[in-house]
Formats: structure tokens, sequence, C-alpha cells
């Protein structure tokens, strides 16, 4: 049996974020409006080769009303999901709580109970009937504390529910991340018997589904890094004066080319974690700044000092072939940390990113031609402002409606994480890349760099919470 969840409580609690948090899907609806659930709405997750439902209901509106119908005739307890069961057929009250009906069909057909209730706002006895309506259906139930603005009544909340729900969690529908959403899996797991084996599988194709996430992300960022390094744009012209008179648009052309698969690539990220509807403007998914704003790459991370440390490898590294025992911190630590081209006269000039040539043509007339990129620190540039996006993206609550928010990647703890052989195996390829040599099997030595990102997203998302 596929298990079921009906999202149930107060209107205007955030029950429709919490939908959309355990969809894991941003184009569930979800407003902040009271009432804007006014049907049951049933949502199919598919989680590899497992999956469950949600269902998105109307919130109380008399319960009160309902639980003094209920108690006329005052059934014992082995016949009061009966009794609800007559109020879901009764012709006055599908005409008189619409609501209510919506909200108890679901449940009473077979889903389990979500109570969610708001943190931020006191406790009161007027909850107690729609708790005690809940406890009639006979179905298993958690409750859920959503702090919607504080968690300055989640103690007096928790006391109260305790009472009517054997587990009771405290559940940000808008901060909430994956491991939030796989603890509320594995309790239903042990409070409801029947769904334990479907639920554990749901757990484990969540994690397959964060490596496949994972592995699709540095497919992308492979192509991305092999696309942009390798891009060059020609025009082939009769006379010299017309590829002279050519090049500024051909320039203009090709970096405009390269904005847009940047992107492109970020958009893909995107869809890979189902943020479909992410606010996005050009200048928050460009991370932060111009991709071709070397002055501003300069910002990002390394001064002068270091600038000219790199510089210094490069010219020792004889044809590429750096050292890698030494370039493993200065240099892998500048190159990912922010790509900053563009302030050292030594290397990194802006006019050495896509150099314009004119070359004649053997058999007669000339061609213009931009590109492509040669700049040893280029790759890097590309592949620190994807994590940038990465990071933000893979744990990412699927009901924050916000604007995306970058920051920090904090670099140096990512390449820390790294082994020695894995720093020497992401220059060497990122070097051949910087060439235009082919590298094989590139998304696999992008991986740890990827694993460390998560990692280290975890961790300072625990240090925050404590």
């Amino acid at each position: 049996m596929t298990p079921s969840f009906a999202v149930v409580g107060h209107p205007n609690k955030g029950k429709s974020s919490v939908v959309s948090t355990l969809a894991r899907d941003d184009r569930v609806a979800v407003s902040m409006q009271s009432g804007t659930t006014v049907v049951a709405e049933t949502f199919e997750i598919r989680v590899g080769e497992s999956g469950y439902q949600l269902i998105d209901t109307p919130g109380f509106q008399r319960p009160r009303k309902v639980l003094a119908w209920l108690n006329q005739t005052n059934p014992d307890a082995d016949k009061r999901s009966a009794r609800v069961e007559a109020f879901l057929q009764d012709p006055q009250c599908q005409a008189q709580f619409k609501d209510e009906i919506e909200l108890l069909r679901p449940i009473m057909a077979g889903a389990a109970i979500l109570y969610v209730v708001d943190g931020s706002r006191p406790y009161s006895a007027e909850y107690e009937a729609e708790m005690e309506i809940l406890r009639w259906t006979g179905q298993p139930s958690m409750a859920l504390i959503n702090p919607i603005e504080n968690q300055d009544y989640v103690a007096s909340w928790q006391q109260a529910l305790q009472q009517y729900f054997k587990v009771v969690r405290v559940f940000n529908a808008v901060t909430a991340d994956i491991d939030h959403h796989i603890d509320l899996l594995e309790a239903f797991a042990h409070i409801h018997q029947p769904w334990s084996a479907a639920l554990k599988l749901l757990v484990t194709e969540f994690n397959h589904e964060i490596a496949r996430q994972r592995l699709q992300s540095c497919q992308l960022c492979a192509q991305l890094l092999e696309d942009m390094t390798q891009y060059q744009l020609s025009q082939k012209v009769a006379s010299k004066s017309q590829a002279e008179s050519l090049q500024l648009l051909l320039e203009q052309r090709y970096y405009q080319w390269m904005r847009q698969r940047e992107k492109e690539a970020h958009l893909q990220l995107q869809a890979v974690f189902r943020h479909h509807q992410l606010a996005c403007e050009s200048t928050e998914l460009s991370l932060p700044d111009d991709l071709f704003d070397t002055d501003k790459w300069y910002g990002w991370g390394l001064d002068r000092k270091q600038l000219a440390t790199v510089a210094a490898m490069a010219g020792a590294a004889a044809g590429g072939a750096l050292d890698m025992m030494v370039a493993g911190s200065s240099f892998m630590l500048g190159a990912i940390g922010g790509g900053v081209l563009g302030s050292s006269a030594a290397w990194f000039g802006a006019n050495s990113l896509a150099a314009s040539k004119i070359k004649g043509i053997p058999m007669g007339g000339y061609e213009a031609r931009q590109g492509p990129i040669s700049n040893r620190n280029f790759p890097y540039v590309l592949l620190g402002r994807l994590l940038f996006t990465y990071r933000a993206l893979a744990h990412r609550n699927h009901a924050q409606r916000s604007a995306l928010q970058l920051g920090d990647i904090g670099v140096s703890q990512l390449l820390d994480a790294l082994s020695k052989s894995e720093k020497k195996d992401l220059h060497l390829a990122l070097d051949k890349l910087s060439r235009q040599k082919s590298v094989t099997g590139l998304a696999d030595i992008l991986e740890p760099l990827f694993i460390a990102t998560l990692a280290m997203t975890t961790r300072t998302s625990t240090e925050q919470s404590e």
C-alpha cells in the first residue's frame, strides 16, 4: 500500500508550505492568504522506485460544531470512527461543513494525519476540538509545530499536543531540509507498522536521489567547463579591413554566448533540484557579478600578493605541469575561491581572456576569430561560480519563496576536505581544459569537491541551529 499523508490543521498555519516542503517541488502552490486551499488536493510524489501521496486540505472552520454533532449519539470509543463516516455521508453536514468534509474524507479513506500548528502563536483550547475530531478517526497521526514567525510558544504547544499525538516534531516549513524530511518518514515507520517497509524503502530512495542529483550536477558542471573553455567564434571575410571592422561585433557575440551558456547551466541546476519557480534575477544568477568583470573577480578572494604567488607558480610550470604538492593549497584556494583574474598584470590581464585574432586564409581572404579563453584560472572561476549555486540549491527548502541568496562558499575548507590525490586530479583536469585539451572522466574528478560542498553546508547549518 502506498503511504498517504493528509496535512490538516487550522487555516493559515503553513499547511500548504509543509506540503510543498515534503513534495520537494516548488510547483506546489503556497500562499500566506488564509483559506487558499478550499478543496483537498492530492500530490503523487515519486522518489526513484518508491513514492507516496501528500494531500493538502482546507483548514478547520467549525470544529466545535462538528464535534458536537459527533457527540450527539455519545458513541463508545470503538464506534467513533463509524460516527465520523456517518458525518461524511450526512447530506446536511455536507452542506454545512464543507471544509471539514473535505479534510476528513481522505483521512477516512486511509491517509495518515500530519496536524500542523503555528508555534509562534499561543496555544488555546479552541484547537482541542480539532485534535479530538482527528483522534476519533482512529488513523495514525503526527503533530508538526511550524514556527512561522518565532518559537515563543513551541514549548506550550508541545505540552498540549503530546496529549493527543504519539509523535510531535518542530518542523519549520520554510527552513526544513532533507534531513528533517527523512526524520518524519522514519518516525512514521515506527508508529505505523503496516507502512514500515514502504517508508524505509522511501528513505533509502531519498538517499539515492541525493546521490543522483549530485552526479547530475557534476555532469552539468563538466559539460559547462568543456563548452566554455573550448568555445571560439570565427568569421571568414574577403579582406583584412573587413576582418578588423568585424572584430568588435565578433567579440560582443562571443561574450554574449558565454554568458548565456553559463546562465543555462545554472537554470539546469535549478531543474535538477526541482526549483522551477525560484525567483531569479540576472545579477543573482551571475553569481554574483558579471562573468567577465575581472575587477570583481579580484575582489572575491586573492590579494595582489597571492596573485603574484600564483603567477610565479605558473611561470615555473614549464608547459603546464605544475608542482601539485605546492599548488595544493594556495593555488587551489585562489582558483576556486572566486576566480580572481583581472588584477595581476603578470598573468591575469583582462585582455588575455579571449584574444582576438585575424589570420590569412591560404586559399585567399581572411578570418576574424574570437577565443577560446586560455587563461589557466578561468575553469576555476566557472567551477567556483557553479558551486555557489549548487550549495544554495541542494538544501534549499521548496516552500521558500524568497530570491536565491548567494554568499561565500568557504573554499579553503572544501579543499582541506580533499585528499592530495583528489586535489592533484582536479588541477590537472582543469589545467588541461585551460589549454583546450579533453579530459576523460571529468565529472568523476569534480565529485569530491561537490561532496565537500554539501558536507560543509550541513556542518554550517548544524552549528547555526545550535
